[in-house]
């Protein structure tokens, strides 16, 4: 299991679907699953930028893992986890023998380099507003949990996804072997 983590913008669904498309693995993407699932009042609210709550999350990620995905292949988890009670539930689920012990990538990006990415992106959720109230999320809620993921003694890479995504397809490539 690889997990991509970073703010929106970060290039973590690009570089997920590069490792997906050259390796054959299954890529999840909590954004592309919530875009396509997620429907009526919730997805007005998710488009408007609130968060789905964690047993949405973690529901919707259960039943991908036992429908689609066979969890002793590798496998890509791209924006999940996102908060504590979402790494706790994967740390049971590690724990338990169901997945294995992951390789984590933190991309680093800064705020500037997010909001030319995702201004240019141009999908209805990224409006400058909704921009920066996502940066603050991820500061405050799911940069956390990479410490909490080393004090579980897991390893995080850093890559630095300020870069052209050439050269942060190369750092992860070296770091996977």
């Amino acid at each position: 299991m690889i997990i991509l983590m970073g703010v929106a913008g970060a290039g973590k669904s690009l570089q997920g679907k590069l490792l997906a498309d050259e390796h054959g693995y299954a890529w999840i993407s909590t954004g592309e699953l919530f875009r396509v699932l997620v429907t009526g009042k919730r997805r007005q609210q998710m488009l408007a930028g609130k968060l789905l709550s964690d047993d949405e999350v973690i529901e919707l990620i259960d039943k991908t893992l036992k429908q689609l995905v066979d969890t002793n292949q590798e496998f890509l988890l791209d924006g999940f986890p996102r908060t504590k009670v979402q790494a706790d539930w994967l740390l049971d689920q590690i724990k338990q023998g169901r997945l294995k012990t992951p390789t984590i990538f933190n991309f680093i990006v800064t705020p500037e380099i997010v909001k030319e990415r995702l201004l240019k992106r141009g999908r209805q959720d990224d409006t400058e507003a909704a921009i920066k109230k996502r940066f603050a999320e991820y500061e405050t809620t799911t940069r956390p949990i990479l410490d909490y993921f080393k004090q579980h003694g897991l390893e995080v890479h850093d890559v630095d996804a300020d870069r052209e995504p050439e050269a942060v397809h190369a750092d992860i490539l070296k770091i996977l072997g």
